[in-house]
């Protein structure tokens, strides 16, 4: 049976080039919208399982089209499909529920590498990836989550400070369940254009298992050297001893403080380098295998008046999800 794919666009032009765009040997029934109110309708109507999202549209916009599949709960795998290139506008579409992004003009080489990328010919890994679109991390139960990690990371802050005599800014933690696709693709959009060090940390117990994973934007080095009144010269060896020191505040404070309140001991794993000034891509391919389906929580640190960035995700394993609903919900009774 035909798989039928919705093209969304304001553009007749931009609908018919993409169409000519898609694999010639893919068994599809392709169907346009010309907006976004039309592309609700046309979702309900004919139940696509692809749909190519323009963002720049009258009347309701892409990220209107996002919002409003989510909240209705029309778990279709999209694509995004824009001339706006803003990282930005990248990281929102896939904080949405987009699975990607492809800037215009779009070739058929862009179009048929996502698509090989993401499996979506094979139906199988389609009905995986909808899947896991549609169990979105309930609203309550990401509020708790969010609270926990802000205390424990204000324990964590609260260490770095001290160490380095700054002020540690603290963000909002980001918190969902991701496929290991979305999961490379979050990990790629932390600065992808820097060079990078960065560390890994498993840690188990009580039916709760992870990895904490550290990324240390290579040009705060020179800084927390500084900070840190190390006046000699910076090499890979210096720069390894600080990263694991930072590391291990960060990694250590934020665990200790996850377990006191969620009452359960973590055991913590030796740190293990993933590499050093590279990629974040080439940092952490060697570990796709192993994060499979993920409680993902993203913390990204800054000091203030200072150029230095620190990136900590704490990725549970989908066998800990139920451990983890269990332990928080004595949190939401009444």
């Amino acid at each position: 049976m035909s798989t039928t794919v919705l093209i969304c666009d304001d553009s007749k032009l931009a609908r018919r080039q993409l169409a000519r765009s898609l694999p010639e040997d893919w068994d599809i029934k392709v169907e346009f919208a010309l907006d976004g109110v039309d592309c609700i309708k046309q979702i309900k109507l004919i139940q696509p399982e692809i749909l190519f999202l323009d963002l720049n549209m009258p009347e309701m916009d892409g990220y209107e089209v996002l919002i409003a599949m989510k909240e209705q709960g029309l778990n279709i795998l999209t694509v995004v499909v824009s001339g706006d290139i803003q990282p930005s506008a990248h990281q929102r579409v896939l904080e949405l529920g987009a699975i990607d992004f492809i800037q215009k003009p779009c070739s058929a080489e862009k179009l048929a590498h996502i698509i090989e990328h993401h499996g979506i010919k094979d139906k199988a890994m389609r009905e995986r990836l909808s899947h896991s679109l549609g169990e979105q991390v309930d609203p309550d139960v990401r509020d708790i989550y969010q609270e926990l990690t802000n205390v424990a990371m204000g324990q964590a802050g609260d260490l770095l400070a001290r160490l380095l005599k700054v002020f540690v800014e603290l963000p909002i933690p980001n918190v969902n369940i991701l496929e290991v696709n979305e999961l490379d693709m979050a990990l790629q959009s932390i600065d992808n254009n820097a060079a990078t060090s960065g560390v890994c940390q498993g840690f188990i117990g009580g039916g709760v298992s992870g990895e904490a994973l550290l990324l240390l934007n290579d040009s705060s080095f020179k800084e927390i050297a500084s900070l840190m009144n190390y006046d000699g010269e910076l090499n890979d060896k210096v720069e390894l001893e600080l990263l694991m020191d930072i590391s291990n505040i960060l990694i250590g404070a934020i665990l200790t403080g996850l377990s006191k309140q969620l009452d359960m001991s973590f055991s913590q794993g030796h740190p293990i380098v993933l590499g050093q000034h590279r990629d974040v891509s080439d940092l952490v391919k060697s570990n796709k295998s192993r994060w499979q389906r993920t409680l993902a929580i993203e913390i990204s640190y800054g000091i203030e008046n200072h150029d230095i960035n620190c990136d900590l995700m704490l990725l549970f394993t989908e066998d800990s999800l139920k451990t983890l609903k269990f332990k928080v919900a004595y949190l939401l009774e009444d």
